[in-house]
């Protein structure tokens, strides 16, 4: 079965950076749509990033400018790269793919079915 495993969370002081990982294996489509979610403490899971195939982008307004995603194909690794982090970024982010691939990436938890354990990432002031 396909399985999403996130790695590259850790602890950043504010204005930091880090890039979080998701290895995607056994995923038999050559076109995917995915995306990163998170979620804070008592807060509901929103999403941060998606992206698809055919080349489509979408960022949450609250991460425009300083997240950036990407996959390598042939590492089967969706990426999330986070600039400029802000104590607010703070919360368990999850890799997610909506399997089997149809419609539009979006940034809607609901249209996703696949997801990964998470990785905490924490922002201090």
């Amino acid at each position: 079965q396909v399985q999403l495993v996130e790695s590259g969370g850790g602890s950043v002081q504010a204005g930091g950076s880090l890039r979080l990982s998701c290895a995607v294996s056994r995923y038999p489509y050559s076109n995917y749509y995915m995306g990163w979610f998170r979620q804070a403490p008592g807060k509901e899971r929103e999403g941060v990033a998606a992206s698809d195939s055919y080349g489509r982008r979408t960022y949450a307004d609250s991460v425009k400018g300083r997240f950036t995603i990407s996959k390598d194909n042939a590492k089967n690794t969706l990426y999330l790269q986070m600039n400029s982090l802000k104590p607010e970024d703070t919360a368990m982010y999850y890799c997610a793919a909506v399997f089997p691939p149809s419609g539009i990436a979006t940034l809607n938890p609901s249209r996703y079915n696949l997801w990964g354990q998470g990785t905490q990432v924490t922002v201090s002031s």
